[in-house]
């Protein structure tokens, strides 16, 4: 069980992550699938190491499947990093810490550029 993630619901979904004043990185994830679990104490490390920049959900996807649906996660584990209600950047599977680190920092960076990049 995770500690420094907020467990998110469908109820809940929209004040946690799509009103939160800061990025979230949600995970969408089961208990039963193994990269899954393999994945929690990695989030974990980085909620608690980017507690003052990142907000951490996680989504059971068999508890809330409108979410999985609504944001496409068609495979576990799927990390979404939203900023401002808007998804930025999706992690697809189990990658080291340090891998998600790098692709975390990149989607934080892109998430508080002031300056829009053309896209094409």
């Amino acid at each position: 069980m995770m500690h420094n993630a907020t467990q998110v619901i469908e109820s809940s979904f929209e004040a946690e992550v799509l009103r939160s004043d800061q990025p979230v990185l949600v995970d969408f994830g089961a208990d039963w699938c193994p990269p899954c679990r393999m994945l929690d104490p990695v989030v974990e490390d980085l909620a608690r190491e980017y507690e003052e920049r990142l907000k951490v959900a996680k989504v059971d996807v068999d508890a809330n499947p409108q979410l999985a649906r609504d944001y496409s996660v068609m495979s576990i584990p799927t990390l979404i990093v939203f900023h401002k209600g808007t998804p930025v950047s999706r992690f697809v599977g189990f990658m080291p810490k340090e891998d998600l680190k790098k692709r975390l920092e990149n989607a934080l960076d892109a998430a508080h550029d002031p300056v829009p990049h053309p896209r094409g």
